[in-house]
């Protein structure tokens, strides 16, 4: 009689944010799996180890290459950690802004998450609709920023410029006639408030779109009901956090647990699961875009309405207006100084979490009194998540690894950092 054993095969590149950096090793009986033993560091860039030899601001941008899907979430924990070393109160606009752009990075966090979920298990259309909305929320990190995906829009203190009057708009092209290029102009004629307005207000019919192609399709259940299950305890016990542990029925949210910013002023509901398999988390994170977007309208309302400053008056921390950085000799000394030397933090050590889109993300400062960290350590959420993937897995097919990834919502910088 023939020996049966197992055999070892690589798998993947599968995800679109696991290119080639995923090296997934799977232990097989027949199609089953047995042990999955995911091989990290293959996009590890040192961030940690490089942000202690930069000045707290020549650090920042580093944080948007982390979880290079939600970025402006990663630049607010960090700030947030600054501002508690500095023990500084950052202007009430500048919070409102940020939190509009924290809802604003899920968004287009989730929008990433439900088109390659969906890619990864056969689904094309949801791919492309959810590319579109997030064309429009780069087109709002732009405007505000002057960059799509890496901002550098949250600075300690507050954020880096209020909000433009003006929405860039497209300009004539010859391969659009002009009616073509009004139609697509027609909400940018306002402020980035009343574009960012408009989208809020479209928006729910897109997520409807969505869960028309996927909530009751056979296929997609098929594939998502019961697979990767995990009990409350075992998600609690392996530490997970985000959609994630919210899909096993945990409701635990630091918007709700621990508010920073306003979240506590603002309305909202925290989807939870019940059965901890990757269609309960599907539905949590559909949820979670819908609430999001609560937020938002909320955060525009209340923003329209109050003017303000949106980043502290303290030039030892915050750099001064650039008209009196060219009259007034204090000014300029104290942008010199800001810029080549940087702010010196107060000896401490801090940790700052925010409700980033895929978990708690963490970041643990040490200061020792300089003008640069004396010790970073960042918590992502990712890590723990993708530690739990041989136990997630075991006993599954190969096809369903394929959605326990998709439903892990995996991007590695934050892991490998």
């Amino acid at each position: 009689m023939a020996e049966i054993r197992n055999y070892t095969m690589n798998f993947g590149p599968q995800h679109p944010a696991a290119h080639g950096v995923l090296r997934l090793v799977l232990e097989l009986d027949g199609e089953v799996i047995e042990r999955a033993d995911p091989h990290i560091g293959l996009l590890h860039r040192a961030t940690e180890k490089l942000a202690e030899h930069k000045t707290y601001l020549q650090a920042l941008p580093y944080m948007d290459r982390l979880d290079y899907v939600s970025m402006m979430c990663n630049e607010h924990a960090y700030c947030l950690a600054i501002e508690r070393l500095l023990g500084i109160e950052i202007p009430l606009r500048a919070q409102y802004i940020r939190v509009m752009f924290d809802e604003i990075t899920r968004i287009l966090n989730h929008l990433l998450w439900i088109g390659s979920h969906s890619l990864d298990v056969g689904g094309m259309t949801t791919f492309l609709y959810a590319f579109r909305e997030r064309e429009d929320l780069f087109d709002v990190y732009e405007a505000v920023s002057g960059a799509r995906m890496h901002a550098a829009y949250y600075r300690p203190g507050g954020v880096y410029r209020d909000l433009p009057d003006r929405m860039p708009q497209y300009a004539a092209q010859q391969t659009r006639n002009a009616r073509a290029m009004q139609a697509m102009n027609e909400n940018r004629q306002g402020t980035l408030l009343d574009f960012i307005d408009d989208f809020a207000q479209r928006f729910p019919g897109c997520v409807d779109d969505y869960e028309t192609l996927l909530t009751e399709n056979r296929i997609w259940k098929q594939r998502t009901v019961g697979i990767g299950v995990v009990a409350p305890e075992r998600a609690i016990a392996l530490g997970f956090t985000g959609p994630m542990l919210r899909g096993s029925g945990v409701p635990w949210d630091l918007r709700r647990k621990q508010p920073y910013e306003v979240y506590d002023r603002m309305v909202f509901d925290i989807p939870v699961g019940t059965n901890g398999d990757c269609y309960d988390r599907y539905l949590v994170r559909v949820e979670e875009m819908r609430q999001s977007n609560r937020i938002i309208k909320q955060c525009v309302d209340w923003l329209r309405a109050n003017p303000g400053p949106v980043i502290v008056d303290d030039h030892k921390v915050a750099a001064p207006a650039r008209e009196g950085m060219k009259l007034k000799m204090e000014d300029l000394i104290h942008h010199f100084k800001l810029f080549t030397e940087g702010m010196h933090v107060p000896p401490g050590e801090v940790y700052a979490a925010i409700e980033h889109p895929k978990g708690e993300f963490g970041v643990y400062i040490i200061s020792d009194g300089a003008n640069k960290p004396y010790r970073i350590k960042l918590r992502a959420p990712g890590f723990v998540h993708l530690a739990a993937l041989d136990e997630m897995s075991r006993g599954h097919m190969i096809a369903d690894a394929v959605a326990i990834i998709g439903t892990q919502d995996i991007v590695f910088g934050e892991i490998d950092r």
